[in-house]
């Protein structure tokens, strides 16, 4: 499993890890839904968001809370994202999710992402990720 839940205080936390930074991403995303649900059923559409950002820990958070959005507009749990990434003048992501309806699970409420303790880095021949989530 790439990606694993911490216990922080008040909140969760996701570790991610990835050969890539985009896999990198998609696991924090794959872990934020495991921190909302535990079984995820199958069916649901695919859906894609585009983000942009001036900087990768910023690109990271606004795609996570982008999926945040997406849940409570769509009334979807997004899983089985995937990401690509780009980097120019600024930082671009493309991602997809499977939206599974929020109706056909229990999931439990994460508010918001946030910039407390977000690390991105790359070690070794791998990448790391460490996002707190508010519930």
């Amino acid at each position: 499993m790439p990606y694993e839940l911490c216990e922080h205080t008040a909140d969760v936390a996701v570790e991610a890890t990835g050969a890539t930074l985009a896999e990198t991403f998609a696991s924090v995303a794959d872990g934020m839904t495991a921190a909302m649900c535990e079984s995820v059923p199958a069916g649901g559409e695919r859906h894609t968001l585009d983000v942009r950002a001036e900087s990768r820990d910023a690109v990271l958070f606004d795609y996570l809370d982008e999926l945040i959005y997406e849940r409570d507009v769509r009334a979807v749990l997004p899983v089985e994202n995937r990401v690509t990434i780009q980097q120019g003048d600024d930082w671009s992501l493309s991602g997809s999710y499977r939206g599974v309806s929020l109706s056909a699970v229990t999931a439990r409420d994460l508010k918001a992402v946030t910039y407390s303790e977000m690390e991105i880095a790359k070690r070794e021949s791998s990448w790391f990720a460490y996002v707190v989530f508010d519930v």
